[in-house]
């Protein structure tokens, strides 16, 4: 009897997984041919919403259409009655970023006190919203600030993160600048600074769009400006 109704499970299975593979194939077809400029659909999975499916694009860009194909929404879907937005949870898992993951390579270090808690954060020189950051940062003792350059706000963004690479104490340098409103020479010639061009790549691969951007050791996200109060309170809730 157990025999029988494993062999009936089995063939359950491989009837599903091949309407599951047809529908997909069908929902691909349709889309190519009735929206081609559609950039190549990584995955297609079911919504929690009967006879809608969620397309994810370019790694984590989040896009739903109906079993035919005939049409595109963008938008996010709420569960009403757990109050979740699931097309954000669905997004903030898959950019999801693991701190031991990160190129530290890629990053300067500022530590205070022991150094013992650690923070990573995405700035822009040109950021207003970092300077104050940065100012109110100061307060924050026992820690080391893993610092990524990350010049998305223009031209000038990039010479200016360029300089405080390339300084011989970056750290210093970039103190001077955002905290105490002193210039950064230009950066030498023959200066490495393909490592800025790493960062952009990988803050648009995580969708950090704006700065700064902290990043914790458990994961967690916080964009904008916190004051040290809430910054103490994130490395503390981290830490677990």
């Amino acid at each position: 009897m157990k025999i029988i109704f494993k062999s009936l499970l089995a063939s359950a299975l491989v009837v599903l997984c091949s309407g599951v593979l047809a529908q997909e194939a069908a929902i691909r077809k349709s889309l190519a041919e009735r929206l081609p400029q559609l950039k190549s659909i990584d995955e297609i999975s079911k919504t929690p919403i009967p006879g809608l499916f969620e397309l994810r694009v370019n790694g984590a860009d989040i896009y739903y259409t109906d079993a035919q194909g005939n049409y595109l929404i963008e938008g996010n879907i709420i569960d009403l009655r757990a109050k979740r937005n699931l097309t954000e949870e669905r997004v903030t898992k898959l950019t999801a970023v693991k701190f031991e993951e990160l190129p530290f390579k890629d990053a300067f270090t500022i530590v205070r006190g022991n150094g013992k808690r650690r923070l990573a954060v995405f700035e822009d020189p040109n950021c207003g919203y970092c300077k104050r950051f940065e100012r109110d940062l100061q307060k924050v003792d026992n820690v080391t600030i893993y610092m990524f350059l990350y010049p998305i706000l223009g031209a000038d963004s990039s010479d200016k993160s360029k300089a405080i690479w390339c300084a011989k104490d970056q750290g210093k340098a970039w103190q001077d600048y955002m905290v105490r409103d002193l210039q950064v020479p230009a950066a030498a010639a023959g200066c490495d600074t393909t490592a800025l061009a790493r960062n952009v790549e990988l803050g648009r691969t995580h969708k950090i769009t704006g700065t700064p951007t902290l990043l914790f050791i458990d994961g967690s996200r916080v964009p904008g400006a916190v004051d040290a109060k809430q910054v103490e309170k994130l490395l503390s809730d981290a830490k677990g």
